[in-house]
């Protein structure tokens, strides 16, 4: 069943006899218009920024924790565990947050494919491709992977024995970790809309 802040599922085949087919195609190319939006609106993005910044926060708190635990002071184990603490309250959230966020896209593009396979419009189905908001996406994303990669990759090679604690390693390859996974998020989820879009567009009437 879909969500209630979420169109409803295409018409049945039974049904559709039944129906006034120029309402249909109406409902179908404005559906589809909205739903493409819910899928790569500029709020989506925002969105799947806002959880990788969040689960950078819980990180941190993970990172200094891990160097408390090293360092040789007493009271240093004790503000680890308060770290500890406050990463797992904020990672366990965030983890929640993506599942949900997770959830709602995979129903989304179930809606999608299933209203664009239930008729052919080549003027609603053009409009499928939103090349602006794909590139956009592409682009957003393309930065963060890159930068985590060179983040993850850096602090492992410049650590030097002595100098560098298991900590701090951890704790810039993690950040790495989260930028570059969600720049993969982005990109191909981008990707996979356009080619998903061109090939509706490509179907021939009747399929």
């Amino acid at each position: 069943m879909p969500r209630r802040d979420l169109p409803p599922p295409p018409p049945s085949a039974d049904l559709r006899p039944w129906l006034d087919e120029t309402a249909v195609r109406a409902d179908r190319a404005r559906i589809l218009q909205e739903l493409g939006r819910l899928s790569l609106g500029p709020g989506r993005l925002l969105l799947l920024w806002a959880v990788a910044a969040v689960f950078a926060l819980g990180w941190s708190f993970v990172g200094m924790a891990l160097m408390s635990f090293e360092t040789p002071e007493p009271l240093s184990a004790v503000f680890g565990i308060v770290f500890a603490a406050l990463g797992a309250g904020v990672l366990v959230p965030a983890g929640f947050w993506f599942a949900r966020g997770a959830r709602r896209d995979r129903e989304v593009r179930r809606l999608l494919h299933a209203w664009a396979a239930c008729d052919h419009d080549p003027a609603a189905d053009a409009r499928l491709r939103a090349p602006g908001l794909s590139l956009t996406w592409l682009l957003a994303s393309f930065v963060p992977a890159a930068l985590g990669l060179y983040v993850a990759f850096a602090a492992a090679a410049s650590a030097r024995p002595g100098e560098t604690t298991y900590g701090e390693v951890a704790y810039y390859m993690g950040l790495g970790m989260v930028l570059w996974i969600t720049g993969l998020l982005g990109l191909a989820k981008a990707g996979a809309h356009y080619r998903w879009a061109v090939r509706a567009v490509r179907r021939p009437t009747g399929r």
